[in-house]
């Protein structure tokens, strides 16, 4: 079964307020890697296959913006590992605007 979590990337010490150009490097990573992903206004839902593939997905994260100059980076990830049984991003949000 798959998980669904949340990551809100906050590149610090950029030099400007506006980051949005470094979030899209970082949305890019996770296309890249061909998960199903949504972005939000303060972050991205991403659907994984399981808890393993967070860790390396956060390095790649990471070091894509390390890349384009970043030195200090802050995330916050949330996880539903549900073990009941399988959900969907669309199907999680369709029970609550439905």
């Amino acid at each position: 079964m798959g998980i669904i979590i949340e990551i809100a990337v906050d590149p610090i010490g950029t030099g400007s307020t506006s980051v949005g150009d470094l979030i899209k490097q970082a949305v890019s990573v996770i296309a890249k890697r061909g998960y199903k992903y949504q972005v939000c206004a303060m972050g991205t839902v991403v659907e994984l296959p399981s808890l393993r593939d967070i860790g390396p997905l956060l390095e790649d994260i990471h070091e894509e913006l390390v890349k384009r100059g970043v030195k200090r980076i802050v995330s916050v990830v949330r996880i539903d590992d549900r073990r009941d049984k399988n959900e969907s991003i669309e199907y999680k949000v369709s029970r609550v605007t439905q």
